[in-house]
């Protein structure tokens, strides 16, 4: 009787291998996966892109600015109790413009462009006002729409949604 001899046995060359592939294999999965969250759609409620639930609209004191990061807005509550949604993009090149309270103006700090209280231009280089979102009030609150940038050329009163 002949016995086979079979060379079965993990070297460390094989054994090596066969982490190395278990690991590339694991890392693509993991790419995958995150790839696929990536890939799927968010949920956009009461973020930017979507319709934001600002408050009760009585929580918001006449002349007082309020930012919402999330919807990239600040919330205007003017001294005669009217609303503007003001957008975070400076109309010059797209930066962030920060409001500044102690100066009472909005200022980005790219290009220094400052603009109002009612994001109307006082120093330029921005071309024309800061652009506004649509708002509606219904049953005391306030609610803002992010999917809809309006442009404008200067602040006027009707723009003011009033409660």
């Amino acid at each position: 009787m002949t016995t086979i001899h079979t060379n079965d046995q993990l070297t460390r060359r094989n054994f090596l291998k066969l982490g190395l592939g278990a690991l590339s294999s694991l890392a693509v999965l993991e790419i995958s996966g995150a790839s696929l969250l990536f890939m799927q759609p968010r949920s956009l409620n009461g973020e930017f892109g979507g319709v934001v639930a600002a408050g009760a609209v009585d929580s918001f004191p006449l002349s007082s600015v309020t930012e919402f990061p999330d919807g990239r807005f600040y919330l205007i509550r003017d001294d005669n109790g009217g609303f503007l949604a003001v957008y975070t993009r400076c109309t010059h090149l797209g930066c962030t413009v920060n409001w500044e309270a102690e100066q009472n103006h909005f200022f980005c700090p790219c290009h220094a462009s400052v603009f109002d209280i009612h994001g109307d231009v006082e120093n330029p280089p921005a071309p024309r006002a800061l652009d506004t979102f649509p708002i509606e009030i219904a049953d005391g609150q306030v609610w803002v729409d992010t999917t809809s940038v309006q442009q404008r050329d200067k602040y006027e009163a009707e723009q003011l949604a009033l409660a």
